[in-house]
């Protein structure tokens, strides 16, 4: 991918806190279910936070375990950029990376489903020009994610999904 950027913002440690994570699980686990058994009717929007009257498309991405080697799906945000999907790999802010963006660091080669639609996708981090071109468009549609990175050290990762040619 790319070369790491220096890190920014400061961690509050409650925002790591184990329980946190565990609830995003839980709420990623019955988002994925209820999308894949619906088309994404339900659970393919996002209505919390700043996307509370203009709510944010979901879509679901599958990636392979890096120790695993299963498929992980989860629900992500995203941007649809012509018949690109961009991606955050945000985690809320939390102050270490998610799962998902560590995967697909190892293997690029993902499924990216937006409502019924399933496409095989190979995906990258943006390079740093290209997150800094991209990052104000994200913010725009869904302003959270600056609330995001200036409560984490860590540089969030713009990730770019395209379609497998």
């Amino acid at each position: 991918m790319t070369d790491r950027q220096p890190e920014t913002g400061t961690d509050d440690p409650r925002r790591g806190a184990p329980w946190v994570v565990a609830v995003i699980k839980v709420m990623s686990r019955a988002n994925t279910w209820l999308y894949r058994r619906t088309g994404g009717r339900i659970g393919g929007t996002w209505r919390v936070g700043s996307a509370l009257r203009a709510p944010v498309p979901v879509c679901l991405v599958t990636t392979t375990g890096r120790k695993s080697g299963e498929p992980r799906t989860v629900p992500l945000l995203h941007l649809p950029d012509g018949d690109r999907v961009l991606l955050v790999a945000s985690q809320g802010g939390l102050p270490s990376h998610p799962q998902w963006y560590r995967n697909v660091l190892v293997d690029p080669a993902v499924t990216v489903q937006v409502g019924r639609r399933v496409r095989s996708m190979t995906a990258r981090e943006a390079s740093p020009a290209e997150r800094a071109e991209l990052w104000p468009r994200l913010v725009e549609r869904y302003a959270d994610f600056a609330e995001y990175q200036a409560n984490t050290s860590r540089v969030i990762p713009v990730v770019i999904c395209e379609p497998v040619r």
